[in-house]
C-alpha cells in the first residue's frame, strides 16, 4: 500500500475460509478497507453456525439444518445455539420448564397495546412492546455475562406472548394467557387462535410445521437484523432494547417481511397464466417489479431451508384440504419451476430461499400476511 508492504495475519477456521485479520489496517497502513454488506468480511468469532451458500450448506453447531427440522424442536435448538450442544434428557426438562415459567408478561404492559390504533401493523406494537421489557428489567444496562442464560430465557419465553399479543389486539380480541401444561409450539398457536368462550384444538401437523419454521429460522450467521443487535449491544445497552432494534431491521421486506411480499407478489400475479408476463417484467430493469422469495446475498445454490419448507407447506395444506386447490401454491410451484428452467435465473444462481414457501404456510394456519 503506497509502496509499503504490510503484513496481515491470518486466523485459521475450524470449518470454511480463513480469515485476514485486518483490524490494525487503519493505524499501520493509514487507509481504510471497503466492503458493503460484509460480503467479505467477519465481524466477530463464532462456533454457532456455519454456511455454504455455493454448496447449500446450513449447519448449527456441526448439525445439519436438514437434521435439526426433522428430529428435534425448537427448545432443544435454542438450547443447542446457547450451549453448544443438544441437551440430554434432564436438561431439556429443565430448560424447559424455565422457559414456561417466564412466558407470562407483566399485567401493566397490557396498557401499552391500547395507546396503538387498530389499524397498526403487528411488527410495530411488537417493536414497541419488547423495547418495553427494558423498563421492566432495568438493572440489566450493561449486563453481565451472569446474565446472560437468564435474559436469553426471559426472551425465548415471553416473546411468542408478545407476539400472539400483538396479532390478537391487531383484529380486536382479548389477549390470551400463557398455558404451561402445553409445550412451547402449542403455547404458541394456542395463545394466537383461543378465544376465553372457545377451546383451541393444536393440530399435530400445523404444530409440527410451525416448529420447523421455527427452527430454520433460529439463527443465520451474521444477517441484518443479528448485526444490528449486535452493535445496538456492543454499547452495553440493555438486552431488550437492543432485540427491539433486531426487530425492526426484520421488519423489512428484504429480510423478515420478505415472506409478506411473496404473498403479495402471488395475489398480484393471480394466475399461474400470467406467470410468463410477470417472468419478463422480472428481467426488465426497467420495471420496478421484483421476484419476491428468489435470490439471497449468501445462498447461490438451493436454500436448504426453503427445501424442508416447500414440503411442509405441501403437508400442511394437504392436513387442511387446501393441496388441489389453493390458488397461492399453484402459482409459486409453477412460478418455480419455470424460473429454474431460465437461462436468466439459473446463470445468475436465483433460486427460490426461505420465503418463498414460508409465507404460503403462514396463511394457510390462518395468519394474515401482515
Amino acid at each position: 500500500i503506497r509502496g509499503k508492504i504490510f503484513k496481515l495475519p491470518i486466523l485459521k477456521a475450524s470449518i470454511g475460509e480463513d480469515v485476514i485479520d485486518i483490524s490494525r489496517v487503519s493505524a499501520e497502513a493509514d487507509c481504510f478497507t471497503y466492503d458493503p454488506g460484509f460480503m467479505s468480511t467477519a465481524s466477530c468469532q463464532s462456533t454457532i453456525t456455519y454456511i455454504d451458500g455455493d454448496k447449500g450448506i446450513l449447519r448449527h453447531r456441526g448439525y445439519d439444518i436438514k437434521d435439526l427440522a426433522e428430529k428435534s424442536d425448537f427448545l432443544e435448538v435454542a438450547y443447542l445455539l446457547i450451549y453448544g450442544e443438544l441437551p440430554s434428557g434432564e436438561q431439556y426438562n429443565n430448560f424447559t420448564k424455565q422457559v414456561a415459567h417466564h412466558s407470562l408478561v407483566n399485567e401493566r404492559l397490557h396498557y401499552l397495546f391500547q395507546t396503538f390504533c387498530s389499524s397498526s401493523h403487528p411488527m410495530a406494537i411488537m417493536l414497541a412492546a419488547v423495547g418495553s421489557l427494558s423498563a421492566f428489567y432495568p438493572d440489566l444496562l450493561n449486563f453481565k455475562e451472569a446474565d446472560y442464560e437468564l435474559t436469553a430465557i426471559r426472551m425465548i419465553a415471553k416473546i411468542p406472548t408478545i407476539a400472539a399479543m400483538s396479532y390478537k389486539y391487531s383484529i380486536g380480541q382479548p389477549f390470551i394467557y400463557p398455558d404451561n401444561s402445553l409445550d412451547f409450539t402449542e403455547n404458541f398457536l394456542h395463545m394466537m387462535f383461543a378465544t376465553p368462550c372457545t377451546q383451541y384444538t393444536v393440530n399435530p401437523i400445523i404444530k409440527n410445521a410451525l416448529n420447523k419454521i421455527f427452527i430454520l429460522h433460529a439463527d443465520h450467521e451474521q444477517n441484518t437484523s443479528t448485526s444490528t443487535v449486535r452493535i445496538a449491544g456492543s454499547s452495553g445497552a440493555n438486552p431488550f432494547a437492543c432485540i427491539s432494534t433486531g426487530i425492526a431491521s426484520l421488519w423489512g421486506p428484504a429480510h423478515g417481511g420478505a415472506n409478506e411480499a411473496v404473498i403479495n407478489m402471488l395475489k398480484e400475479i393471480g394466475s399461474s397464466e400470467y406467470i410468463p408476463k410477470y417472468i419478463a417484467k422480472a428481467k426488465d430493469k426497467n420495471d420496478p417489479f421484483r421476484l419476491m422469495g428468489f435470490g439471497h446475498r449468501v445462498y447461490k445454490n438451493y436454500d436448504p431451508r426453503a427445501a424442508v419448507l416447500k414440503e411442509t407447506c405441501k403437508e400442511v395444506l394437504k392436513e387442511l384440504g387446501q393441496l388441489d386447490n389453493n390458488p397461492l401454491l399453484q402459482i409459486a410451484i409453477e412460478l418455480e419451476a419455470i424460473a429454474l428452467k431460465d437461462e436468466y435465473f439459473i446463470e445468475r444462481k436465483l433460486y427460490p430461499n426461505v420465503d418463498f414457501y414460508s409465507g404460503i404456510i403462514y396463511k394457510a394456519m390462518g395468519i394474515p400476511s401482515q
